[in-house]
């Protein structure tokens, strides 16, 4: 009896001390990555919005989305910069990403966060945006679309996710906790250390087989990932994907917008015949445009990646932008 509570009491002690480390963690983190841009309070969620460029009457304003893990800052490389020299550009940390709160009890799936994009659009005055979403941004986009068609002007998707995965790729197999309290106490424990130890391994296998830039956690903002919430709010995002994403599929053909999809041929994260050509192959007039690369091209191609973006905006009649 005495060895079990021995056990026991150890176990709450070395708990407690993971929890310590993950909060103060948390804490250095956010203390030296603070948000950079202004909250918008929409319905379910506190978005954290950057805006860059100067509103044109003639050209439409573009909102770039994030993929599963990340914040705004992956578009950071140049992709935010080299758009905003031409049209008004808007950032977005998606709902508990970066430095965005997901609101007590708001969904996770793709039809929520779409729907707190729409209502960010309507709250900036965005009159149909071209929306360019990466990775789950590419199916959160795609959401927006066939469900608030009035906000969007046209998709220029670049490596999404538009069809559910049978299994989750290796780099996010942590995140398939199902449990609720052992995900939480998993988050609060042993995320932070465990990605710490593991975050090279993590990132040479989304990146691959292109290379991470060596100031990618500051820049990127990827030490932002290593904070308990952001663990909870990626995971509940993956394991939302099934509740909405297969009834979408059967709707693609529906959209009736300008769309372009761009893919690595080695993205060793999600398969571009998959995700990309079966997409295109669905949507009447989508383009599929293919290079050599892996999964992260806003990161590791900003400046083809800016230019696919730019090309899709320039095909929107100037009255979509109106």
């Amino acid at each position: 009896m005495n060895v079990l509570l021995f056990a026991l009491g150890l176990t709450l002690l070395i708990l407690l001390g993971l929890a310590f480390f993950s909060a103060r963690t948390a804490r250095r983190i956010e203390g030296f990555l603070p948000p950079r841009g202004r909250f918008v309070e929409v319905p379910g969620a506190r978005l954290h919005v950057r805006e860059l460029g100067e509103t044109d009457a003639d050209r439409p304003a573009i909102l770039l989305v994030h993929g599963l893990g990340g914040q705004g800052a992956h578009f950071d490389y140049g992709v935010a910069q080299q758009l905003a020299a031409h049209f008004r550009v808007i950032v977005v940390d998606r709902p508990g990403s970066g430095h965005s709160l997901r609101g007590p009890g708001a969904g996770a799936d793709v039809s929520a966060q779409a729907a707190a994009l729409a209502a960010l659009i309507a709250q900036l005055k965005l009159v149909r945006p071209v929306v360019a979403g990466h990775s789950l941004g590419g199916a959160i986009a795609l959401a927006l679309a066939l469900e608030h068609p009035a906000s969007v002007g046209a998709l220029a998707l670049v490596a999404p996710l538009s069809h559910a995965p049978e299994t989750a790729p290796a780099a996010f197999r942590a995140l398939t906790i199902e449990t609720g309290w052992l995900r939480s106490l998993f988050a609060w424990t042993l995320a932070t250390p465990a990605s710490i130890a593991g975050s090279k391994k993590v990132l040479a296998a989304v990146f691959s087989p292109e290379a991470a830039p060596r100031d990618f956690a500051v820049k990127g903002g990827g030490l932002l990932g290593l904070r308990p919430r952001a663990f909870l709010a990626a995971s509940s995002d993956m394991q939302a994907i099934p509740l909405r994403l297969p009834q979408l599929e059967a709707r693609y053909g529906e959209l009736a917008l300008p769309v372009a999809v761009l893919y690595g041929r080695q993205d060793a994260i999600l398969d571009w015949r998959k995700n990309g050509q079966a997409l295109a192959e669905k949507i009447p007039g989508a383009r599929l445009e293919l290079v050599e690369g892996g999964h992260m091209l806003p990161v590791t191609q900003p400046e083809h990646t800016a230019d696919f973006v730019a090309r899709v905006a320039g095909s929107v009649p100037v009255a979509a932008g109106h």
